[in-house]
């Protein structure tokens, strides 16, 4: 059975096998053992209780319950730029025109941005190429929706996710190439890894601070603005079933999309419910069965896994004495669910 739990301080060594295995563009994983050990710890003191807003981060693995490996990452951000400058570029409009002239003309232009401030994040998602399918990529991606669901509190009222940007198979960013390049003097990998451990302070150094215009930008950047890693694109398409979408903000570097929504909007978050559970073996199996995310509504101690089972009645959610040992519950005690896809959910 795949398991979501908070990250433990013994999984470093899971963590930095999943790091190596990344390739360029996820800041928030990079292959440096003392940045990851520092987030592990950041994240329990999180679950603890123990951080202010500004600093809460958590990180959830998702584990292979039969061998205990370590097979995905996936976490939370609860207040982006309060402690650290948070950057990106508004993609907006500039006009010239001259009645005298009878020109008038409209450029597409970036503008250096803070504007998501204090906004929550989905981050730090990704899945060990061995356990993709199986359903296991909308477990690891939509289990922080249950969280946000259960601990509403801890988060901002809208929530982003930057989308990895497009880069060749070299690695070469070619938005990177056209611009970034030309104020940093570095690899676009190497600028890369220095965001991802922290050293972001060069960003509002370097960077241009007055509007670029696109128009000046090679064709290859240009079409790559707002473009998604074609490995990435199965976790937008996640996403953006849940309801979250693209409003013009992309990524500094890699010019990949951010795309966000209001929490409360959110299908899993606004579908959920919460049922005391019913523990029954066998599932019944003579009513039509969905497949279920279900956590726990336990803090430190939370869990999620998928259920097939069919639609609970008032009095509760079915789970088998398995699944409701996987997810820490007794009989009666509450689980929150959600169908995994809202396609699942009108057929239920």
């Amino acid at each position: 059975m795949m398991v979501i739990r908070p990250i433990g301080l013994n999984d470093l060594e899971g963590l930095m096998a999943l790091a190596q295995k990344t390739g360029t563009g996820l800041t928030t994983l990079p292959a440096n053992e003392d940045r990851l050990s520092r987030r592990i710890q950041r994240s329990n003191l999180s679950f603890a209780g123990m951080l202010d807003n500004a600093d809460q981060g958590y990180v959830f693995v998702l584990e292979d319950s039969e061998t205990g490996r370590i097979a995905g990452i996936c976490g939370l951000e609860a207040a982006l730029g309060l402690k650290e400058p948070w950057y990106n570029y508004r993609v907006g409009t500039m006009v010239h025109a001259s009645q005298e002239l009878g020109i008038y003309s409209q450029h597409e232009t970036l503008f250096l941005s803070n504007d998501h401030t204090g906004y929550s994040e989905l981050c730090s998602l990704f899945l060990d190429p061995d356990y993709r399918g199986h359903k296991n990529g909308p477990l690891l991606s939509k289990c922080r929706f249950m969280f946000m669901a259960q601990f509403p509190h801890l988060f901002s009222k809208i929530v982003i996710a930057e989308m990895r940007g497009y880069s060749d198979d070299e690695g070469r960013s070619p938005f990177w190439e056209a611009l970034g390049r030309h104020f940093f003097s570095l690899d676009f990998g190497h600028a890369d890894y220095l965001t991802g451990v922290g050293e972001k302070a060069f960003v509002a150094e370097l960077m241009p601070k007055y509007p670029v215009y696109i128009d000046f930008l090679t064709p290859e950047a240009q079409a790559v603005i707002a473009r998604t890693h074609d490995n990435t694109r199965p976790a937008l398409a996640m996403l953006e079933s849940e309801g979250l979408r693209y409003e013009g903000y992309v990524d500094i570097f890699d010019a990949g999309p951010t795309i966000q929504a209001y929490v409360g909007e959110v299908r899993a978050v606004k579908e959920s419910r919460e049922l005391p559970a019913r523990i029954v073996d066998p599932m019944p199996d003579d009513a039509p069965l969905a497949t279920w995310l279900v956590s726990n509504t336990e803090l430190e101690h939370f869990r999620t896994i998928l259920v097939d089972a069919p639609a609970p009645d008032l009095d509760g959610f079915y789970l088998t004495p398995a699944q409701a040992s996987a997810l820490r519950v007794e009989p009666g005690q509450h689980v929150r669910f959600v169908t995994l896809s809202a396609k699942e959910g009108k057929a239920a």
